[in-house]
């Protein structure tokens, strides 16, 4: 009975270990987007995360959700840093997340300023 439940235990522990190595180390898509950061935020109960949005359109009702690794320092000080202005970012898409790591599956690795299309500021 011991050896049954060790051997269903580790291999419930194994699989757990494949799906996080999977989810982290495999991405889905890399690519990048262009717009005007209108929010970014830390946010949660438990696991505190960096979460943002940005407008791609005049009406914004084009919005790209994403979320930001703590361990990606330089994007936040930029993100923060870059608050309603016009950016462009780089993203991982992974094929799901952990609510430790963000609510979305984009995740930022770095961001660019950039002179808006829309406006001459």
């Amino acid at each position: 009975m011991k050896k049954i439940l060790f051997v269903v235990l580790t291999t419930i522990f194994l699989l757990a270990a494949a799906w996080f190595a999977f989810i982290y180390y495999v991405p889905y898509s890399k690519g990048t987007r262009a717009g005007e950061l209108i929010k970014f935020s830390s946010k949660g109960v438990i696991f505190k995360t960096w979460e943002g949005e940005i407008s791609q359109g005049i009406s914004g009702a084009q919005i790209f959700s994403f979320s930001v690794l703590d361990q990606e320092e330089e994007a936040i000080e930029a993100l923060n840093k870059y608050q309603g202005q016009y950016v462009k970012v780089e993203y991982i898409e992974r094929f799901g997340t952990f609510s430790f790591w963000g609510d979305t599956k984009y995740f930022i690795t770095k961001v660019v300023p950039e002179q808006s299309p829309h406006f001459n500021r």
